[in-house]
């Protein structure tokens, strides 16, 4: 089974973050990944630029309306992500717990990642994804 954990930071905690050498921080975060990689669980790994860097697209009117910089309050944002392919959401949660980016302001949150096998598969569209995910060696 895939999850996927994604990181949350406040702005004290992510401020924090500022205080560590660069190099330290990459070091520690590709341990971390080389863990994960010796144990054959990790997808993916990814970090976000800066949320006020990014769009946010609202979809409550027509047409959506696209703003600048970050939606929502910090705690709603999400600096980062991995994809794990573990057996339990309690391993999960082990690898989530080994995590380096800890302290005061810092959250992991869990999340199963559905498989395209849980969708009707005599449904035209997930046939065509299915295609495509085969085409591309993602199945």
């Amino acid at each position: 089974m895939k999850y996927m954990i994604v990181w949350r930071a406040t702005d004290e905690a992510f401020a924090q973050m500022g205080n560590v050498d660069f190099n330290e921080m990459i070091a520690t975060i590709g341990k971390y990944n080389q863990e994960m990689i010796r144990a054959g669980v990790l997808v993916a790994s990814e970090g976000l630029d800066d949320a006020n860097d990014g769009v946010v697209v609202d979809y409550s009117s027509e047409p959506p309306v696209v703003t600048d910089g970050p939606y929502g309050e910090t705690k709603e944002l999400f600096g980062g992500f991995l994809i794990l392919n573990v057996a339990s959401k309690e391993e999960a949660v082990e690898w989530a717990k080994r995590s380096p980016m800890t302290g005061p302001g810092f959250k992991a949150e869990i999340r199963r990642v559905t498989e395209i096998d849980e969708f009707p598969q005599d449904n035209e569209w997930i046939r065509k994804e299915r295609e495509w995910r085969e085409a591309t060696g993602q199945l």
